[in-house]
């Protein structure tokens, strides 16, 4: 929990109803209370709704699958350049014995990986949140697969905007030097030790209530307890963001995130910002400034952003809701454009890592 920065963490020995059962079942599944997930407590709905896509995307299911999912889970956060999820998610990888090429991933060397289905997953996922369909790569699995891996990455372009928001950029910063390589192996046996373990679907579906099915997440119809898992997460972030994110701070967001002419703010982020915020009264700025950089650049948010928003009388639970908003808007933007490539390009041959 010491990880947790700009919020106050709300640590197991505090931690009442919601919080605290979605902490006893993130420890019982994933072998500890992971700060990703754990950083979103301020806001306990929106905690159960990233814990809920996390759990039926990346861990349930076939073990067998883990590798292709830790390999998409790590090649998105190597995009969204989110160390701290890179050094998680390739360990993982490692540890569920992906080999060398798994390193190379960890390492951010996807285009040295060997020719095969892991090499075209890694791509796919690291192009991902490209603006143009001449820059994303065509998905390497076909429709049965779908639901599972096009949710990881959807789910990891939600959690890798929070944790550069909210974590520092390696989870063995607090271990001395000379302890980061036995750090790194403890991280390799106990990852892979948990990856390994069958987990079934939905059991955790009961942690919010039951949502109708969403447009944009079409998707994941293919298989039920993704598709429910995600109706029920995104649905509580929705809920949970109305009273916090103004409406035309929504309406701004969403129409730049679906504008295919829109270019990320580059190295000329304050002139951008002050073109997109300009349409916005001045007393939403702070929430619209907020807002954008999560979702187009999280890397960047400073902490003057956060305080900014805080100044209008917003507390923890609000800065969580609105920045776990912003992320998941542009996730489901990224995961609305993929199945569009997905349903207009050929079915690629079906491969395994097996």
């Amino acid at each position: 929990m010491g990880h947790i920065r700009r919020v106050r963490p709300v640590l197991p020995s505090a931690a009442t109803g919601l919080v605290a059962t979605v902490y006893r079942r993130m420890e019982s599944e994933f072998g500890m209370i992971a700060p990703p997930v754990a950083l979103h407590a301020a806001a306990p709905e929106v905690l159960a709704a990233v814990w809920l896509m996390l759990r039926e995307t990346l861990i349930a299911g076939d073990p067998a699958d883990r590798a292709a999912k830790e390999a998409v889970a790590a090649a998105v956060s190597l995009a969204n350049e989110c160390p701290y999820c890179v050094q998680v998610h390739g360990a993982a990888l490692i540890g569920v014995g992906a080999g060398a090429d798994a390193e190379r991933i960890a390492a951010g060397r996807i285009d040295d990986l060997e020719p095969g289905l892991l090499r075209d997953l890694a791509r796919w996922a690291r192009d991902s949140s490209a603006r143009s369909a001449i820059g994303r790569s065509p998905a390497p699995f076909g429709p049965d697969r779908m639901p599972a891996l096009l949710g990881v990455a959807v789910t990891f372009h939600v959690i890798n905007r929070m944790v550069n928001l909210f974590l520092g950029d390696s989870p063995l910063a607090p271990i001395p030097s000379r302890g980061r390589r036995l750090g790194q192996a403890v991280a390799v046996r106990v990852f892979g030790h948990f990856a390994r373990i069958g987990r079934p679907p939905g059991r955790d579906g009961n942690l919010l209530p039951p949502a109708g099915p969403i447009a944009d997440l079409e998707w994941a119809v293919g298989r039920p307890a993704v598709a429910d898992a995600m109706n029920r997460g995104v649905a509580a972030i929705e809920r949970a963001a109305s009273p916090v994110v103004p409406a035309p701070v929504r309406d701004l967001v969403r129409a730049g995130l679906a504008d295919p002419t829109l270019t990320a703010p580059g190295l000329a982020i304050e002139g951008w910002l002050a073109g997109q915020l300009a349409v916005l009264e001045p007393a939403h700025r702070p929430a619209g400034r907020l807002a954008l950089l999560t979702a187009w650049a999280a890397y960047r948010v400073t902490d003057a952003d956060v305080e900014h928003f805080r100044a209008a009388g917003h507390d923890d639970a609000d800065v969580i809701t609105l920045t776990a908003w912003a992320s998941l808007s542009a996730a489901r933007e990224i995961g609305r454009r993929l199945h569009q490539d997905f349903t207009s390009l050929p079915l690629p041959t079906e491969r395994t890592l097996r």
